[in-house]
């Protein structure tokens, strides 16, 4: 995997933080990694032809 650096309004990181506290994700990685495979799948790679 490559590292990329992100900035984020603190909003949001805390929203981020309160799922990892839930024990809804392992991390805040996780879930910038699910959020841009689902923005990619709607968006990109499931677009009618």
């Amino acid at each position: 995997m490559k590292l990329i650096s992100v900035k984020l309004p603190e909003a949001l990181i805390e929203g981020m933080d309160e799922l990892v506290r839930r024990g809804v994700y392992p991390s805040r990685s996780a879930i910038l990694r699910t959020a841009v495979r689902d923005l990619l799948k709607r968006e990109l790679w499931n677009q009618s032809q």
